[in-house]
């Protein structure tokens, strides 16, 4: 996926080609809401944690464990500084907010939203799939890596909305009324 021309990180040319971007902690809901507000809004969606598991044609946890963190975090920013995409709803990687140039690119692709859950909840989410793939240091744990994220995801975050409290219909829609996009 190297490419030697110039990366992206102009802004989509008018409102209506803008996407919206999801972040958050594993098990936060990305994926989940990412899939209700493209319904709700008529848009498609991606996952790009499930987009490197195409590009390298194997899990995120055996991914993790071929590449070792830091050549998945730069997998992880190359493939989001060639999203290409408009009018769509994308769901990243909870470790991509390790990358500055990764954010300001979905920055400039339209608004970030910061997927926030109780440690609790993440906690109880994330063991229901254990092979999520968790990017983390030696020696780290999940409410470590909690601790370490929370302060990036909410510099980056156009808005912020908690998904411990509310079903992801719910949440899909009060991001269409905050961004006003329905």
């Amino acid at each position: 996926m190297s490419h030697s021309r110039e990366k992206d990180t102009t802004l989509p040319e008018s409102e209506d080609a803008r996407c919206v971007s999801l972040i958050g902690m594993p098990g936060s809901g990305k994926s989940t809401l990412a899939r209700e507000l493209s319904g709700l809004l008529g848009w498609p969606w991606l996952d790009t944690d499930h987009l490197l598991e195409a590009w390298f044609g194997v899990g995120l946890e055996a991914l993790k464990e071929r590449l070792g963190r830091d050549e998945f975090l730069r997998c992880e920013e190359e493939l989001v500084l060639d999203l290409w995409v408009t009018r769509c709803v994308v769901a990243t990687g909870g470790s991509v907010v390790y990358s500055d140039a990764a954010m300001r690119k979905l920055q400039n692709i339209g608004p970030v939203i910061y997927l926030q859950a109780d440690l609790e909840v993440i906690s109880s989410r994330v063991a229901r799939n254990p092979d999520r793939g968790l990017i983390m240091q030696p020696g780290q744990d999940l409410s470590q890596i909690h601790a370490e994220r929370k302060p990036l995801y909410e510099a980056y975050a156009d808005l912020t909305l908690d998904t411990s409290e509310h079903d992801p219909r719910e949440c899909a829609q009060r991001i269409a009324r905050n961004l006003e996009l329905a």
